[in-house]
């Protein structure tokens, strides 16, 4: 008795062998016995089959949580397996676009890392919940479809009955194209300020800037006097960015303007991403500093800080 039968188009054989494998263990796991997971092909098509195998077999309440479980493993599989093609094909097709390294860019934000670098979460937590709402929203379907049909196309249950789906996934790639095009501005404005550092002459030896944690920074120089910035021309980055002035513009803005030949950033957080910026802008000017007077005393203030909140 054939309990239901998958059908799969344009997927390689690999990817349906780790879906066969799948669907058996989700069966083994409903029925223990008495239930066959078969896989064959055609020219065009493989097909992954669970029957029951009389006279031993019996249809009974299992079915439910049989469908059920069959479907959280299919929505896996297509989230895993099929989403990295619909959506690439939407960004060749409705977005047109067609450079291999610009498509790789916009799926990066559209879906996680498969192996993060080291340090990094594998999923961001926005990204995360979307996959897993996504996952649900397959599943939920599919279990309902088998309720009424043995037969289904995955491709064509793809296309013809999961738009609400395919709607996410179009908004996702919108998203991500959007990020896409503030991204390539973002490093085309890094580019421009690399090259005004780059021909403009030094007006002091050495800027210390000092991380105090947060938003909070205090910029000195070589003779750990305090920069007045207030004579400085701090709005060189400001008046070239679309966008509402924050806390980094006004750092970078005011490292331009005093123009050291050397900075040196004292932090216990060197992943903030303003030093990472100012280390992108200024290049081999810049110094991390490992642990000095200055972070010594750094480390006592925040001490006291602490101690007294």
């Amino acid at each position: 008795m054939k309990l239901f039968a998958l059908t799969l188009t344009k997927t390689s054989e690999p990817s349906v062998r780790k879906l066969h494998a799948a669907v058996e263990d989700a069966v083994r796991s409903v029925y223990k016995q008495h239930v066959a997971v078969r896989l064959h092909q055609d020219q065009t098509s493989f097909f992954v089959q669970a029957e029951g195998i009389f006279p031993l077999f019996q249809l009974d309440r299992r079915t439910d949580a049989l469908y059920s479980k069959v479907a959280e493993v299919l929505a896996e599989w297509i989230v895993q397996e099929e989403e990295g093609r619909l959506i690439r094909t939407m960004i060749v097709r409705d977005f047109d676009y067609k450079r291999e390294e610009d498509i790789v860019s916009i799926m990066g934000y559209c879906r996680p890392a498969p192996f993060p670098e080291e340090g990094e979460e594998a999923f961001e937590p926005a990204l995360e919940q979307s996959v897993s709402r996504r996952k649900q929203m397959i599943a939920q379907a599919i279990s309902a479809f088998l309720q009424e049909y043995t037969d289904l196309n995955v491709q064509g249950f793809l296309q013809f009955r999961l738009q609400d789906y395919m709607n996410e996934l179009r908004e996702a790639v919108e998203y991500a194209i959007d990020e896409f095009l503030m991204d390539q501005q973002y490093q085309e404005f890094i580019s421009l300020l690399k090259y005004f550092v780059y021909i403009q002459e030094a007006k002091i030896p050495t800027a210390h800037l000092i991380h105090k944690g947060g938003n909070e920074f205090v910029l000195l120089n070589d003779r750990m006097e305090l920069i007045d910035t207030s004579q400085t021309d701090a709005t060189f980055t400001v008046e070239m960015i679309e966008k509402d002035i924050n806390f980094e513009d006004v750092i970078v803005s005011t490292l331009i303007s005093v123009s050291p030949r050397q900075i040196c950033i004292h932090t216990r957080d060197p992943e903030v991403q303003v030093i990472k910026t100012i280390t992108q802008i200024f290049e081999n000017r810049v110094q991390l500093c490992e642990y000095c007077r200055l972070c010594h005393n750094l480390d006592r203030s925040a001490a006291s800080d602490y101690n007294k909140g």
